[in-house]
């Protein structure tokens, strides 16, 4: 996985590129769309031609094996 740990708190991170922003924003939306039917929410942070997301559990401070799968399928929605 090509995620980055990034610290304070502990979170797996990915900026993914796009054309565009409006592919950037569907892009944002699918992800959204992912977060809800699995009950976990990132941090996603829009951007022309980018889309940063950042996952971790607040409520264990850190990552979690719930995290590392978030972080594959969100990386499935490229496909």
């Amino acid at each position: 996985m090509d995620w980055e740990v990034h610290q304070n708190p502990e979170r797996l991170v990915k900026t993914f590129r796009f054309k565009n922003f409006l592919e950037a924003l569907a892009f944002a939306q699918r992800v959204g769309e992912l977060a809800e039917r699995e009950n976990h929410h990132p941090r996603l942070t829009v951007e022309w031609g980018r889309v940063t997301v950042e996952w971790w559990t607040h409520s264990q401070g850190g990552i979690t094996e719930k995290d590392r799968e978030m972080a594959r399928l969100t990386d499935l929605l490229l496909g």
